[in-house]
């Protein structure tokens, strides 16, 4: 039966993608936000949703069948406030998930505290590329970005294998527990276990709590795909009930990682299967941590099936996923790269796949602290580390720091101290604005600036290019007539 159904927090990844995925069920499908940015306000446009800004009571004038309320959103918030007191009927992006779109079909979840996202998109392009050869292998899909290769963030088949990011965040006001916990995976990938998200866990403890939980859901006739290189991943796979086959470098895992090597911006490798040459896989992404991501997606891909032919020529020609070292512009000569940032690791993961791809180049981290680990000082020590393997850093004010304790608040003047201290050139400039200015002049032909945020950063994206270009016009004027 079609519903006309209302979310609150639509352009935020996860929702937006329900949204569409709701849509395209035949529901009426309208929500709200405070603010909107790309891609996903690009994404809710194209399949013609309305987005409501900022959020009112009356949006909710016309009263939905539904209202969907995202895991942003907290008592206070106008609407949610209208939705309890008037009774209207309400639930969790996960709880629509599962009753719509999971309860019939296998789920594939990719979970962990780096990678998913890549890995998802990955998982769902063999699928996509092996129904070439089968068709019953076409793919659902949901993942938190855009994956390049299909150009949205979801798809809805009729067939049977829905493959989906697995989120550890907490899933609503009114269930703090994570969104994984609701989607009862058939079988799994587990990349990486490390504290994050420091508002919701209070230590590392809780972190492995919610995986071990998560492992527990999967059935005896499953499989488990599981990264051998941390000790906490250990920790969380050791009971499952499942089959955990281990990915990574270490001898003797299942499926390990030979003769790694990168050209440029491409990565080549030798995927043993037990001890046995299972494919040779080329990817047309730098970095180690993107090998493992590919690996992780072809194990369980090939556990469920598919063949080794199709895995390698999807993985060959895979597009990456939107915000994930994402080329954004080019100008006077300089790259401007962007990256969803969100934790010290995976700052260092990314700068460490742009020494590889473009070595002998200057690199430049240009960070804004947002992701709510970020925003606090407890990883200030692993984001000096992380941020010292570029050539300079600039560095932006803690976003909302307001809302963080004054003594769990990141101050960035100690992070820029300590890697001048290391004779890495590194300053601090309040917002994207004032970034821009002291940049733009600086930047010279050849070099990569990194911008590592996990939201809209200012519009830095546009602003400094068109600012370098600006600069570079002005000093070729003022040559010519000096």
């Amino acid at each position: 039966m079609q519903k006309h159904i209302y979310l609150i927090g639509i352009c935020g990844t996860a929702m937006a993608s329900l949204a569409g995925m709701l849509k395209q069920q035949g529901h009426e499908v309208t929500g709200s936000d405070v603010a909107a940015y790309p891609p996903m306000s690009d994404l809710l446009h194209e399949i013609g949703i309305t987005v409501h800004e900022p959020y009112s009571d009356k949006n909710l004038d016309r009263r939905p069948d539904l209202v969907v309320v995202g895991n942003a959103i907290s008592r206070g918030n106008v609407e949610l406030e209208r939705v309890l007191d008037e009774r209207i009927p309400f639930c969790s992006m996960a709880d629509v998930l599962h009753e719509e779109f999971l309860v019939e079909r296998n789920p594939l979840v990719v979970a962990g505290t780096h990678g998913k996202t890549t890995t998802t998109s990955m998982l769902a392009w063999i699928y996509e590329v092996a129904s070439g050869r089968e068709a019953s292998l076409a793919p659902s899909f949901l993942i938190g970005g855009v994956a390049e290769n299909f150009g949205t963030s979801f798809m809805v088949r009729p067939t049977s294998t829905f493959i989906l990011e697995g989120d550890e965040y907490d899933t609503a006001f009114f269930d703090k527990g994570p969104k994984f916990l609701h989607y009862f995976p058939v079988s799994a990938i587990l990349t990486h276990v490390e504290f994050d998200h420091a508002d919701i866990y209070a230590d590392l403890t809780a972190v492995k709590t919610a995986f071990k939980r998560f492992v527990n859901l999967i059935p005896r006739r499953g499989r488990l795909i599981a990264f051998d290189g941390s000790d906490n991943v250990n920790e969380c796979v050791a009971k499952a009930f499942c089959a955990v086959e281990r990915y990574g470098f270490k001898e003797g895992s299942h499926w390990q990682i030979t003769d790694l090597r990168h050209e440029g911006a491409r990565t080549h490798w030798t995927l043993l299967r037990a001890g046995e040459r299972f494919a040779e896989l080329s990817l047309p992404m730098a970095g180690e941590h993107n090998a493992l991501n590919a690996t992780a997606a072809a194990a369980l891909a090939a556990s469920e099936g598919v063949d080794a032919e199709s895995i390698a020529q999807a993985l060959a020609s895979f597009r990456s996923v939107k915000r994930r070292l994402e080329v954004k512009a080019v100008a006077e000569g300089v790259t401007i790269i962007d990256d969803f940032a969100h934790h010290p690791t995976a700052i260092r993961e990314t700068l460490r796949a742009l020494r590889e791809s473009h070595p002998g180049q200057r690199l430049i981290a240009v960070l804004e602290p947002r992701s709510n680990t970020l925003r606090r000082n407890i990883f200030e020590g692993e984001l000096v580390e992380s941020l010292a393997l570029a050539d300079q850093v600039v560095l932006a004010g803690v976003f909302k720091s307001e809302s963080i304790p004054v003594d769990e608040r990141l101050v960035p003047e100690h992070v820029v101290e300590a890697l001048n201290r290391r004779g890495v050139p590194a300053a601090m400039h309040h917002d994207a604005d004032a970034i821009v200015a002291a940049l733009a002049p600086e930047v010279r032909s050849g070099d990569i600036v990194a911008i590592l945020s996990n939201g809209g950063f200012g519009g830095i994206y546009q602003t400094l290019p068109r600012a370098i270009t600006e600069s570079a016009i002005s000093s070729r004027i003022s040559a010519h007539f000096s």
